[in-house]
């Protein structure tokens, strides 16, 4: 029989043949075509389930990382004492500093967690005087204090929408700009942040308000945590609100004595307003503070201190980035500078990111200009006023190099 026949003849008795193997029924080919099908599914729900837990995974509530920031402030003033007047951060002109040096770790408090903790270690110039009064004595231990960064433990309390309770040393509730130049727009920090709190010491409690408003109160010793004016505490209250998509607004304030006297009448009292907007390149923010305190035997004298900036942040791409901050801010009494002075300045930064794998380094250059007018007012300079009295000179232009390395990573699951 030819070929074609055969195989004809085959069909139309309805045989099959699989593989070249014996024939099977339609009815045994249907099954094993169910059984084909249902191995395949089952597969498919398999591999999902596994990707989902693979999803699920939960991510790493520890951590642990550091970066070291050194810098070069060139100083055209060229003073001979080599100090950025005045200042509580990058003071060092014309060499080459470690200005800070950080290693830190840190456990996130989760609904799985509620425990979490902060221990922060640093070293360098920028630890030196920052957390110091002008006025008042420093805290007996405040060598040791001064090494250590955010230092805290906290609680996720199970009410509502999570009652955060926090103590030790902690991030300030006030300012837009942090302690550490990394987390910052520009190198140097603005008049405002140098003269208000970088870290505080004492407790703290936040709460969602609502989807949008978070309150947080917190009780602290005082307005600068290595400080020891006297042994009333300092309190205060924080307010942030998402008010858009782009916007954020917060406002904080901070009450409490500064001086040995503690009569109410003697109080300090700070108001800190922050208003940002920030969009995928572009982020902009308002930042205005006041401080006002009467002076303990100066009569009816009422010291004031009040800063504004105003800094404008681009990001060209993933690497490079630019940003200019100008800025007002007056001391008229001296309480908080150490000398009556009025400043204007305007920082302009450009910045190269280097990100390899854990790490990623900062390379910033940077011109910073100041303006300080007043009875106190000026920036040292090359010459000397009197024998051993460094002169003044009412502006500065500093050109800054520095270089930021940073690394963080999980610890676990």
């Amino acid at each position: 029989m030819p070929v074609r026949d055969a195989m004809s003849q085959r069909a139309a008795s309805g045989e099959r043949r699989i593989g070249g193997g014996r024939a099977r029924s339609p009815l045994a080919a249907r099954r094993s075509l169910y059984q084909i099908q249902a191995s395949h599914f089952f597969a498919i729900v398999l591999l999902i389930a596994a990707v989902g837990r693979a999803e699920d995974k939960p991510k790493p509530l520890w951590s642990s990382g550091g970066f070291i920031d050194a810098g070069y402030l060139c100083d055209f003033n060229d003073p001979a004492n080599h100090l950025f007047r005045s200042r509580g951060t990058a003071f060092h002109v014309n060499e080459t500093d470690l200005d800070m040096a950080v290693l830190y770790v840190r456990k996130q408090a989760t609904d799985s967690s509620r425990w979490g903790t902060e221990l922060t270690i640093q070293g360098g110039k920028d630890s030196e005087v920052f957390g110091y009064s002008a006025t008042a004595p420093n805290l007996r231990g405040s060598k040791f204090l001064r090494h250590l960064g955010p230092t805290d433990v906290s609680y996720l309390v199970p009410v509502g929408q999570g009652l955060t309770f926090q103590g030790g040393i902690f991030s300030s509730l006030i300012g837009y700009d942090s302690l550490y130049t990394k987390d910052n727009f520009n190198y140097t920090r603005p008049w405002g942040a140098d003269f208000t709190p970088y870290l505080m010491l004492g407790v703290n409690a936040s709460y969602p308000l609502t989807n949008k408003l978070t309150g947080t109160l917190y009780v602290v010793n005082g307005y600068w945590h290595l400080a020891d004016a006297n042994n009333v505490p300092s309190s205060g209250v924080q307010l942030a609100h998402k008010a858009a998509e782009h916007w954020t607004v917060k406002q904080a304030v901070l009450y409490g004595p500064h001086q040995s006297d503690t009569a109410l009448e003697f109080w300090r009292s700070l108001s800190d307003t922050i208003a940002e907007w920030k969009g995928n390149r572009l982020t902009t923010a308002f930042e205005y503070q006041i401080s006002a305190e009467k002076v303990a035997g100066g009569g009816n004298q009422r010291a004031r201190w009040t800063s504004a900036q105003l800094p404008v942040h681009w990001a060209v791409n993933e690497r490079w980035s630019a940003t200019i901050r100008p800025e007002l801010a007056s001391d008229r009494s001296g309480r908080w500078t150490g000398s009556q002075q009025r400043v204007k300045a305007l920082t302009s930064t450009v910045e190269y990111r280097i990100p390899y794998r854990t790490t990623s380094t900062l390379l910033r250059l940077e011109h910073r200009f100041d303006d300080s007018r007043g009875n106190g007012g000026g920036f040292f300079n090359d010459g000397f006023a009197e024998t051993g009295v460094v002169g003044l000179k009412p502006t500065q232009h500093l050109l800054i190099f520095a270089a930021i390395l940073t690394f963080d990573s999980p610890i676990g699951h």
